[in-house]
């Protein structure tokens, strides 16, 4: 869940908009072939293209989010600069009063679109995902041949037009060893408030339909203690940042399945459905936009917040755990693993205990859901 989303959901609902954030997710295809990817399908898929959501289809997607008061629409894909009528649907945002967040790899900045940018600015930086700091590191990442040079001459426009970006970075196999070069480099980015994160527990494919790649992506995970390196790599101030989302985000775990504020916001894949959360591809928590407005499927997630956990193993952990905010165990996590709603992940609930153990929340061995409360191990 970005800091966003965090903010916005925590509001007093009171006060809050009927629909704080939308992500419109415009394609699923993309210029990379990423072996970590969990979405991506090659750019010059005619099939995909011909099904994709058409201008016309996204603009009534944000007429109607703008009119439920929404704050931000995040575009992202696949990479969203491959749709000819980018500039066109990042415009019509504008002028409809929202905020635009880009996920992108840099590849189709353009002089012109990065004029764009810098004369009407999305008024949140620009954001890039990295693969690597060399073409041999990232082509080892994208499978993509002359997509670092790409990149690069992206990011090179950027500068020139004063556009506001941050940087972040995927952990793999042909990376590992550049984490501190990447660091140094994104530090001399005016935007980066900063240390870069990195992407590294990955998910799978949440259409569950290709065993294949999701074989692929397990086997380029890194394990918890590998990424609890990156994680804590600046130890004191991941410290302080861990103590403050402690106050903020965690408390006793419960058997709600829906604890992360899904279905609050929306997302809308390349096709027009809309999803509680981008993540979450279960038919049964679906809304076709094509014969429903976005009001019907916000009733419709509404009643995410009633349902819970029936699994008797979630009930005996994840319903006890008091590391429940941190865990990304969650709906969308289960069904992409699991095909259901209510399975504990492994390999979720090991990264959040590797947290806890090395923040001395947890003593060696110990299992968060078997600390009766949350305040006294916050507290030892």
């Amino acid at each position: 869940m970005s800091e966003f989303v965090r903010r916005v959901t925590h509001l007093p609902t009171s006060i809050l908009p009927r629909l704080p954030h939308l992500d419109v997710e415009i394609t699923e295809r993309c210029n990379n072939d990423c072996i970590h990817c969990c979405i991506n399908l090659p750019a010059g898929d005619e099939a995909a293209r011909a099904r994709e959501m058409s201008t016309e289809q996204v603009e009534g997607i944000l007429r109607q989010a703008a009119d439920l008061g929404c704050l931000q629409v995040r575009y992202t894909g696949g990479e969203p600069l491959l749709r000819p009528d980018f500039e066109h649907l990042y415009l019509f945002a504008r002028r409809v009063g929202l905020k635009v967040v880009v996920f992108t790899n840099a590849r189709c900045i353009t002089r012109h679109l990065a004029g764009v940018f810098s004369r009407v600015p999305p008024l949140a930086p620009v954001e890039v995902t990295v693969y690597g700091m060399r073409k041999e590191s990232y082509e080892g990442v994208s499978r993509s041949p002359g997509s670092f040079s790409q990149f690069k001459r992206g990011i090179e426009l950027l500068r020139k037009y004063d556009v506001p970006f941050v940087v972040k970075g995927v952990l793999l196999p042909p990376n590992r060893h550049e984490v501190k070069e990447f660091d140094a480099w994104a530090r001399t980015i005016p935007t980066m408030e900063r240390s870069p994160g990195f992407s590294m527990f990955y998910e799978l494919r949440g259409r569950r339909d290709n065993e294949t790649k999701n074989e692929l992506i397990r086997s380029v995970r890194v394990s918890p203690r590998e990424g609890l390196k990156v994680l804590a790599r600046e130890d004191a101030s991941y410290r302080q940042e861990m103590a403050e989302f402690r106050t903020r985000f965690m408390g006793e775990g419960d058997d709600r399945l829906f604890a992360c504020g899904a279905g609050r916001g929306m997302s809308i894949d390349a096709y027009g459905i809309a999803q509680p959360c981008m993540g979450l591809r279960a038919p049964g928590f679906t809304v076709d936009t094509r014969v429903s407005s976005l009001a019907e499927a916000l009733d419709r997630f509404a009643s995410l917040d009633g349902l819970r956990a029936t699994n008797p193993d979630y009930l005996r952990r994840c319903a006890q755990c008091f590391l429940k905010g941190l865990c990304e165990q969650c709906p969308a996590r289960s069904w992409s693993e699991h095909g259901n709603l209510d399975t504990p992940v492994e390999y979720c609930c090991e990264i959040a205990h590797a947290q806890a153990r090395f923040l001395g929340w947890l003593a060696d061995g110990e299992r968060a859901w078997k600390v009766k409360a949350f305040s006294d191990a916050a507290d030892e």
